[in-house]
């Protein structure tokens, strides 16, 4: 049986809830980011297993996306970041942006992925900032970056949109930087 597809008794539910229930939730403009569940594999499957997930190491088979999947959201009880689930004002769930530091990564990154009907209405913008925030905020982060295919020309423009400048190369990646914004 396929792992995403295992029966989860109430007290498992209960369980993953109260954990989840430690992952900051934040609304912005349109989105709210919260902690990834179970439901939300098939949104993942579906970026991670299509030509959408190329810039990212993928396609991906099913198998491979569940494995990727239960890595970002693992990583909040390891380390204190990890995957948020971007879900509209209807209850849909769009996509994920991330604070990640995968294996290879000189430092912390901005991640995001999205499903085509996100595209275009400034949601994945609104989700993005809302993390860089929280990260240079909360999490007390004092650099951030994205690292992203030059041939990503969504993703590039998202990073420039939100205020990143690009800082060089790395592994065939543009490093794009996140400057924290001085208060007054």
């Amino acid at each position: 049986m396929k792992p995403w597809l295992y029966p989860v008794s109430a007290q498992m539910a209960a369980n993953a809830a109260v954990i989840g229930g430690q992952v900051p939730v934040m609304r912005a403009d349109g989105v709210t980011l919260r902690a990834p569940i179970l439901s939300d594999f098939a949104v993942w499957s579906k970026i991670a297993c299509s030509d959408r997930s190329e810039y990212f190491g993928g396609p991906f088979s099913e198998e491979e996306a569940w494995d990727d999947f239960c890595r970002m959201t693992a990583v909040w009880m390891l380390r204190g970041h990890g995957a948020w689930a971007v879900q509209s004002a209807d209850g849909l769930v769009l996509g994920f942006v991330l604070i990640g530091f995968e294996p290879g990564d000189e430092e912390p990154e901005l991640g995001f992925v999205f499903l085509p009907e996100a595209e275009g209405k400034g949601l994945a913008f609104a989700a993005a900032m809302a993390a860089r925030d929280h990260a240079f905020g909360p999490m007390g982060l004092t650099t951030l970056v994205s690292y992203i295919d030059p041939q990503n020309s969504r993703a590039l423009a998202l990073a420039e949109r939100l205020g990143a400048l690009r800082d060089g190369m790395t592994d065939g990646a543009e490093v794009w930087r996140y400057l924290k914004r001085r208060t007054a």
